[in-house]
């Protein structure tokens, strides 16, 4: 009788044993990331990503880190990977494709960790993607959001040119252009406006971080007429924004359409007044968290691609636009409800809106 209720008492321990390891799954767990070219506070890509961390660390009472690589290369990755590893931070998100070959090789490397690669798959070079069980790779549809800023900013301006300015030559660059240009081509069609983007304002600078040469560019489309521009080019992008405060405070009308981020505070020049017309959103911040959370319910969605689009609320443009009237946010409202509909579909690549 006395061995029988021993024996039961220790399946009973067991079993509060076993509770107890589910409930604290995710205690001890820190959060890492590495930066990409660009910096933690370059109001784009990085900075949105690394909010998404924040605010984990932050809501669920965790450590967070980042470390940003001396260069770019895989190695540069691969090193800044390991140091945070070391130090124990084995949920270590990374954003853009430059990481891709990296977290191919990290995610065998380090199988007791977790990996968050946005805008990427990893890799073996050959771009065939190989995402393992302890990975997730999220992808936004970049198209989208830039056709919905790009209504927004025909809508508000009516009639003149516009411009782009993008980064690295990259399909998530590239994505924006297509759909911004996209946007003013349906603005024009259905809505009456008439805006146009000649082939000349249309440039990839090449980097996400040379500030000056986003000034220099944007002072050039400026002075060719230019009424606004969108800038999808991290560092280079803030160049856009500077140009833009300095032209306006000088008494010139001109306007920058943010990426990424909310961009409105980064380009406010006195008091409450912004350069920003709108921002081409992904809800990176949101993403990134949303990932988190769910490693801490137990739930991280390994070995899967994600895609963050109108369906899903993934993107957009900020829920507050001062610089837009209340009449040109309802419209655009109104086609990002054909957008989620699936009445309106942009298209992914170089060329017209697939309706």
């Amino acid at each position: 009788m006395w061995k029988k209720g021993l024996a039961m008492l220790v399946v009973l321990l067991v079993v509060i044993l076993v509770v107890a390891g589910c409930g604290k799954k995710s205690e001890g767990l820190k959060l890492g990331m590495v930066t990409d070219a660009g910096t933690i506070d370059d109001k784009s890509f990085n900075q949105g990503t690394w909010e998404g961390v924040v605010r984990a660390g932050e809501e669920f009472k965790l450590e967070t880190k980042y470390l940003k690589p001396a260069g770019t290369t895989e190695a540069d990755y691969m090193k800044e990977i390991g140091n945070l590893y070391d130090a124990g931070f084995k949920f270590i998100v990374c954003p853009g494709f430059k990481f891709e070959t990296a977290i191919f090789h990290a995610q065998d490397r380090y199988k007791d960790a977790k990996f968050v690669i946005i805008d990427g798959n990893p890799h073996a070079g050959d771009f065939v993607p190989v995402v393992k069980e302890n990975t997730v790779s999220i992808f936004f549809a970049e198209h989208e959001s830039g056709f919905v800023a790009g209504v927004a900013t025909a809508l508000q301006l009516k009639e003149g040119e516009l411009g782009f300015i993008g980064g690295m030559e990259i399909p998530a660059v590239q994505k924006f252009n297509w759909g911004f240009q996209q946007g003013v081509a349906y603005a024009n069609a259905n809505l009456g406006t008439k805006m146009s983007i000649k082939p000349e304002n249309v440039i990839y600078q090449g980097t996400f971080d040379n500030v000056a040469a986003g000034q220099q560019l944007a002072a050039q489309m400026y002075d060719r007429g230019v009424k606004a521009i969108f800038a999808a080019a991290g560092g280079v992008g803030v160049g856009v924004i500077n140009e833009a405060k300095s032209r306006v405070k000088a008494g010139e009308e001109v306007w920058v359409v943010g990426v990424d981020v909310d961009q409105y505070a980064e380009g406010i020049y006195e008091g409450e007044k912004s350069v920003i017309l709108t921002s081409a959103m992904k809800q990176i911040s949101t993403a990134t968290f949303d990932v988190i959370k769910a490693e801490k319910d137990g739930e991280f969605p390994g070995g899967q691609i994600l895609t963050f689009d109108a369906k899903n609320d993934g993107i957009g443009i900020p829920a507050e636009n001062p610089n837009l009237s209340d009449e040109v946010e309802e419209q655009v409202a109104e086609v990002y409800e054909k957008m989620k509909s699936g009445e309106i579909t942009v298209a992914d690549v170089q060329g017209d809106l697939i309706k």
